[in-house]
């Protein structure tokens, strides 16, 4: 891990609840680009959708969509099972739906981070009943040894320590989300 204080970009307002840097934004650029060349190969016959989890994934799947050399389309969901806290209370709330059919089609979830696990295999399940073709799981981070429900994951950008992080798209109560690395969050919620 690289110290805060690197010669990354980090905004001056955000240091004192910043520890260390987890994942860089150059570790994140080149493996976000890896991700999708291995999307393009995978699924060169048939495009997915990319159904963004709103809204930690967002940065995510804004430059994955980019690496992906397919005319891919996007939807996005919103769910809650953090509130304000930095832990996952369990329960999950769909806070908006997809706007298309999945009927038929390659989808592939891209998710920002998968800890217990649970948030993930609800949405496996409430996704799977729309019938899709395919449902696979393109994951940011995993967070090592925190999983409640196995996760058969088919892409992950990078397995970390089980901390709670900030940056790249995710947040603490709405902040951080536009930090270009991620970071352990040493801050008060």
């Amino acid at each position: 891990m690289e110290s805060l204080h690197s010669d990354e970009f980090t905004a001056h307002w955000a240091e004192h609840d910043l520890g260390e840097v987890v994942v860089s934004a150059k570790e994140v650029n080149d493996r976000v680009r890896e991700l999708g060349r291995q999307i393009t190969l995978d699924y060169a016959k048939n495009p997915p959708l990319l159904v963004c989890v709103l809204k930690g994934a967002i940065n995510f799947m804004s430059d994955l969509m980019r690496a992906i050399e397919l005319p891919v389309e996007v939807d996005f969901m919103a769910v809650s099972s953090y509130g304000a806290a930095t832990k996952t209370s369990g329960v999950v709330r769909i806070v908006k739906d997809l706007d298309v059919d999945l009927a038929g089609r390659d989808v592939l979830i891209v998710e920002d981070v998968v800890d217990s696990g649970l948030t993930l295999n609800y949405l496996r399940q409430y996704l799977g009943a729309r019938n899709p073709r395919s449902l696979e799981v393109c994951a940011l981070l995993l967070k090592e040894g925190e999983q409640r429900v196995e996760q058969k994951l088919k892409y992950v950008g990078f397995t970390i320590e089980s901390h709670f992080v900030v940056g790249y798209g995710l947040d603490v109560n709405e902040r951080y989300r536009n930090l270009d690395a991620i970071y352990t969050f040493t801050g008060q919620v």
